[in-house]
């Protein structure tokens, strides 16, 4: 009697399991989703500055080669303007 009642309590307990995890992971997909949209996001802003950056560093050489610190000044100060 005793092995059908533990086989019976470990099945009990496995079903249980089962039915846990199905509760949990759907809400557990969502929470990974919501990181994962605002780890997206964060992407895009580093871009978007390694954009600016290389606008701004191309903007600078031609300047610098040309010796124009009006222009180089005018670039920079610019770029400060948007931080």
């Amino acid at each position: 009697m005793s092995e059908l009642t533990d086989r019976a309590r470990r099945r009990a307990r496995g079903v249980a399991r089962r039915a846990r995890d199905r509760y949990q992971a759907p809400h557990a997909i969502e929470a990974r989703l919501r990181a994962l949209e605002e780890e997206a996001q964060e992407a895009r802003q580093l871009q978007r500055r390694v954009a600016e950056l290389t606008d701004v560093v191309t903007e600078l050489l031609i300047p610098i080669h040309l010796r124009d610190d009006a222009r180089v000044e005018e670039v920079l100060e610019r770029y400060r303007s948007r931080l």
